[in-house]
Formats: C-alpha cells, sequence, structure tokens
C-alpha cells in the first residue's frame, strides 16, 4: 500500500511512540477494505508497538480505531471511516502518536481548557481527500479525543459514503455533526471548537483582554500583511499586539501557492501557521480568535481604541489595520438558504461532493475559469455564467475551458437566483443581459468564483474608504487619521497578491515606527 519512501518517513515517526497501540479494523469483501487492510498491515509491520486486529463491529465499513492497547473498538476514541490518505495522511500519523499518549503541540493553558471540558461529546467529520481544509478539523478533533476522554471523533470520507452524505444532505466539507446534531462547516481551529463548547470560554477572554496595557503598535489582523507588520514592530522593540479573528487569514482558504518568491511551492495552510511561528519568535503578544467592532480614534498622541465583540476594549498609539477580504457573495434569494446545501466557494475541498452531477461555476475570471476546468473532471456537466460579454480569464485558460466536452459558457449572463427543493439547490436562474430574458438552468451545485470584498464595515465613517469599501492609505500606509495605517487586501493597493501584502504590512509598520518617534507619548 505505501512506497519505500513514505515507510521510511513514517516509521522515524512510529518511533516517537509512547505506549503500545492497536489498530481495530471494521472490514468488507469490498477494494476498499482491501486497500485499507494493506495500510494498516504496512503500518503494524514498522513498529514492534503496534498492533492489528479485524475483528471490529462497526457499521462504517471500512473503518478502523485507533487506541491504546487494552482499550479495544468501544474504548478508543479515534476513528477512521475511509482511507486517510492524500490531506488527511498528517491527520492519520498525528493520531497514532497522539492515541499513544505523544502530547499535541498545544499550549498549557489550551490542554487544561480541553481536560476541563465536561459531558459527552461524540463528533462525525465528513471530509474529501481532496480538501486542504479538512485536516485542520479532523486533527484539532482527534487532539482533544487523545486529551479528554469524554470526546470521541469520526472522520468519515463523504466520498465514500455516499448514503450517508445524501440522507444528511451534506453538500460541503469539513462539515461537522455532535451527537447526531450538526455543529460546524467550514475549516476550524482547535480553539474555535473548544469556545463552540466551552460557553464561558467569551466573557474570560474579555476579562483577561480589559487587563491588557497599552500597545505601542496594535496590528488588527493576522494574515501576511498583518503578520510582516508585527515582525517589524516587535524588531523595533516596541510593545506590539496582534488582534486577529483567525490567525493566517484568507491565506489559510489557498491551497497552491507557487508565486512566493525564493519559495517555489507551499499552501496555505502550511503557509499561515509558518507566518504564526515567525511572529512567536518575537514578544508580541497574539490574541487570537478576537473580532473587532468599532475603532474611537484619539487625539493626537494620545490611544487610539479597538473595542471587540465580546465587549473588551484595547488601546494603542498607533494601529495597523490588515484586516483583509473575504469571499464576494452573490446577494441573490436562495444563496444564503442554501449555502452548504449546494451553494459552495471552494472547488477543490467540495467538488468531490458532486461527482456525476450537473453544477454552475458563476465567474469569469482566472479563479472562476480554473474551478470549472477543475470540476469538469470530477463531476457530470458544468455551465460557467460570467456577466460581462466576455471571459476575463487568462488566454491559457480559456484555451483549456473550451476544449473540455462537459463545460458550457454563458455570458452576459446576471444571476438572479438559487432555487432549491426538500433543502438544498436544484437549480439557477440567469437574465439574459443581452435579450432581457430570463432563463433557469437545472444543477444540483452553484459555485461562487466573482472576487473579494474587503473587512471594512466596521470602519465606516471613522477612516477614508473608496467607493468598494478599501482603506484609503498613502505611500507610508498612513490613513485619513493620524496615527492608524492599513495593509494588504483591505487598502486601495492595486493587486491583491500576499508578497504585496506582506510588502505593505512591513511599510506599514515602518511608518507607524515613524509617527511613533515624531509624536510624544500620552502621560
Amino acid at each position: 500500500m505505501l512506497d519505500a519512501n513514505i515507510k521510511t518517513q513514517l516509521k522515524a515517526y512510529l518511533e516517537k511512540l509512547v505506549d503500545p497501540i492497536e489498530l481495530v479494523a471494521s472490514l468488507d469483501d469490498s477494494a476498499k477494505s482491501a486497500e485499507m487492510r494493506g495500510l494498516l498491515e504496512d503500518i503494524a509491520s514498522l513498529s514492534d508497538k503496534v498492533s492489528l486486529l479485524e475483528n471490529g463491529n462497526d457499521a462504517r465499513r471500512p473503518s478502523f480505531t485507533i487506541g491504546k492497547v487494552g482499550e479495544g473498538e468501544k474504548g478508543a476514541r479515534i476513528r477512521f471511516a475511509g482511507l486517510p490518505m492524500g490531506h488527511e495522511f498528517t491527520s492519520l500519523i498525528l493520531a497514532l502518536l497522539q492515541a499513544s499518549g505523544y502530547a499535541p503541540k498545544l499550549e498549557a493553558d489550551v490542554i487544561e481548557q480541553i481536560r476541563g471540558i465536561t459531558g459527552n461529546f461524540r463528533f462525525e467529520t465528513y471530509i474529501s481527500l481532496s480538501c486542504h481544509n479538512c485536516p485542520d478539523v479532523v486533527q484539532a478533533l482527534n487532539a482533544m479525543a487523545a486529551i479528554n476522554p469524554n470526546i470521541h471523533n469520526v472522520m468519515i470520507d463523504g466520498a465514500l459514503f455516499q448514503d450517508e452524505v445524501n440522507a444528511r444532505q451534506i453538500m460541503a466539507v469539513p462539515s461537522v455533526y455532535l451527537n447526531g446534531e450538526p455543529f460546524a462547516n467550514g475549516r476550524m481551529s482547535i480553539e474555535e471548537v473548544i469556545a463552540k463548547l466551552d460557553t464561558g470560554a467569551s466573557a474570560r477572554d474579555a476579562a483577561k483582554l480589559a487587563e491588557q496595557a497599552p500597545f505601542d503598535v496594535l496590528v488588527v489582523g493576522g494574515g501576511p500583511a498583518g503578520a510582516a507588520a508585527a515582525v517589524y514592530a516587535a524588531r523595533k522593540g516596541i510593545r506590539t499586539g496582534v488582534l486577529s479573528e483567525r490567525f493566517g487569514g484568507q491565506v489559510m482558504d489557498t491551497l497552491a501557492i507557487e508565486n512566493l518568491i525564493s519559495v517555489p511551492h507551499t499552501d496555505g495552510p502550511k503557509l499561515g501557521r509558518a507566518l504564526e511561528e515567525h511572529v512567536k519568535e518575537y514578544e508580541v503578544d497574539i490574541m487570537n480568535l478576537q473580532k473587532a467592532e468599532a475603532l474611537i480614534p484619539g487625539e493626537a498622541g494620545g490611544y487610539h481604541e479597538v473595542r471587540l465583540a465580546n465587549g473588551a476594549v484595547l488601546k494603542a498609539r498607533a494601529l495597523i489595520l490588515a484586516t483583509g477580504a473575504r469571499w464576494r457573495e452573490l446577494n441573490v434569494p436562495g444563496e444564503q438558504e442554501y449555502r452548504g446545501k449546494g451553494v459552495a466557494y471552494c472547488p477543490h475541498c467540495d467538488g468531490p461532493l458532486f461527482k456525476g452531477k450537473h453544477v454552475a461555476v458563476v465567474g469569469g475570471g482566472n479563479s472562476g475559469v480554473e474551478a470549472a476546468i477543475d470540476l469538469a473532471g470530477i463531476v457530470g456537466h458544468v455551465t460557467l455564467l460570467e456577466f460581462g460579454d466576455a471571459l476575463r480569464a487568462d488566454a491559457v485558460l480559456q484555451n483549456k475551458l473550451y476544449s473540455l466536452p462537459n463545460v458550457t459558457v454563458i455570458k452576459s449572463a446576471q444571476t438572479t437566483e438559487v432555487t432549491g427543493a426538500g433543502g438544498k439547490v436544484n437549480g439557477l436562474t440567469y437574465t439574459d443581459r443581452t435579450t432581457g430574458q430570463s432563463q433557469h438552468v437545472a444543477l444540483e451545485g452553484v459555485f461562487v468564483q466573482i472576487g473579494l470584498l474587503p473587512n471594512t464595515d466596521w470602519l465606516k465613517g471613522v477612516v477614508n474608504l473608496s467607493r468598494f469599501g478599501e482603506i484609503e492609505v498613502d505611500a507610508k500606509g498612513q490613513t485619513s487619521v493620524p496615527g492608524v495605517f492599513a495593509a494588504g487586501d483591505c487598502t486601495t493597493v492595486p493587486y491583491k497578491q500576499i508578497i504585496i501584502a506582506m510588502g505593505d504590512g512591513a511599510k506599514a509598520s515602518l511608518g507607524a515606527f515613524d509617527y511613533l518617534i515624531r509624536s510624544s507619548a500620552p502621560a
């Protein structure tokens, strides 16, 4: 099942096992069960601390549990229903280690918080093996299961267990159920999962943040721009904080990154983790999972205030706004109603759930055409709708798109409604902008790829924004409010690219430092 190179690497990891573990498999006569048996036999052959039993009684076949010797199938708290290969292979390695007693790489206070969660929690995490967001959720829940005996998690490959996916009308991954009820959709960090389970966490966070002393520089946003700004500020030896809803920002939703100079190839989650690790090398106070709700500018030379959604208020002499952007939505009837039930935004993650089906892609730029090309290899048919009278994607992408036999391109099409029945999408309605006639396309999925919107709604009326909602900045990143700077995709700087955001973050930080040394400190 595993090639020689992977076996060599896996053997090195298995040397870190603490206590002996056993794999209990539930198999049948299918080809996938044969593959799973081969995988588990390979794992067991690489360490004396791993044993394999094939007497599992789980209804999902093929599947297997990982637990300490003696726990048995019922006692084991981590299960994989499907082969954890592709993006999920790392989830498998971590589960093997953590089930043996190897401590997850988490902050001590996070581990204690997990241990303190009371109740019984049985998670079911539906994934696709091509999804780059799914492993974060699987790994978070597996780590929690390894720490707290009241928590169980099973990873379920949606492509393998289609009957379950159809019964629960799951049309987006990762999709998490808790004790049989929907719990969450989309990528989540372990801190976000804990916050949903630990209802008192928000109040404790607010109280803790309220005790923070004022910062010299407070960065709002933890993406490439925010991380670069924090590093440059901290290196000046000034008190620096980073306030972030999700460290890594939109980068965490990006698949392949091949244009970050000097890094030929990486992916979003890997880059996001590297950004956070770099910032942590300095004395920077990282306040994650915190949403800024309002900016109250201070007097000249005084403190600016940022009010958070949990009620806490942070103060800083200089601010750097690096809140990034989010996917632009269609804003038509049916979009929100059927989000996750046929309306999707990530073709890489959710495409496998639409195997053999008819889907639409809305958007004719590079991202839309790339999505249509990717989906054409999975689904039965793709209809691409473009608002303008011509596609905007690069010529090489258009040539590839038009060469595909199962793709239809409709131009001058204004999407007006996403329709559905029985709780899921059944079609899309658009207006032909040439004739004015309304048309309907029967389909089972809609992938929205129409660009980005800056995350600046909370700044309206405080700093000057462009007609597109972008923060207006000068050559140093200064906004219309003295002492408030901005960087990255939330600003008017053209070309929304990771490398440009990083440079902008550094520039805004240098601008903020220059502002500080030329301003008198508050009393």
